[in-house]
């Protein structure tokens, strides 16, 4: 049997902290080709996760806080925020399914942020198709200006030039 403890909570947001991409996963599935993804994902302040969707192949994605605060934007093909939606562990919403083709991108809003995450596998790269063009790709400067954005960012702002 596989737990989800303070230890294994405690092990993964250091591990988030080390890593260069300031986020870390922990797989409760066996292997990447199972059919349902099962993992916990700690994500620090600081990373940028790209504005993506899941359209091939069309997944959800359920998330489930456990500890600390995230905040969900959707987006429209050109990039609009068409939604915001904070989860907290301790609530009012604790957690939201995202449907598939639906663009987003998620923020950590304080250190130590654990989400639970399901998901139908197997696990896909992401292609091209299902990365928002009009967002910047990881590691470029203007990433951390738009990490900072996502936090701000309502309903009918664009992400900045």
């Amino acid at each position: 049997m596989k737990k989800i403890d303070n230890a294994v909570l405690d092990a993964l947001t250091e591990k988030a902290k080390a890593s260069p991409r300031k986020r870390a996963h922990f797989n409760l599935h066996p292997e990447l080709s199972d059919p349902i993804q099962r993992l916990c994902v700690a994500l620090e302040p600081d990373t940028y996760i790209r504005p993506h969707r899941h359209a091939d192949p069309a997944t959800c994605e359920v998330f489930l806080l456990l500890r600390g605060s995230v905040l969900i934007l959707f987006f429209d093909e050109i990039g609009v925020v068409t939604e915001r939606c904070a989860l907290s562990a301790g609530g009012p919403v604790v957690a939201a399914e995202i449907p598939a083709h639906a663009w987003h991108a998620v923020a950590s809003l304080e250190s130590g942020t654990v989400f639970f995450e399901v998901k139908q596998g197997p696990y896909v790269q992401p292609t091209d198709a299902n990365m928002a063009a009009w967002a910047p790709t990881e590691g470029e400067p203007r990433a951390h200006g738009v990490v900072q954005w996502y936090k701000k960012a309502l309903s009918g702002d664009s992400l900045p030039a």
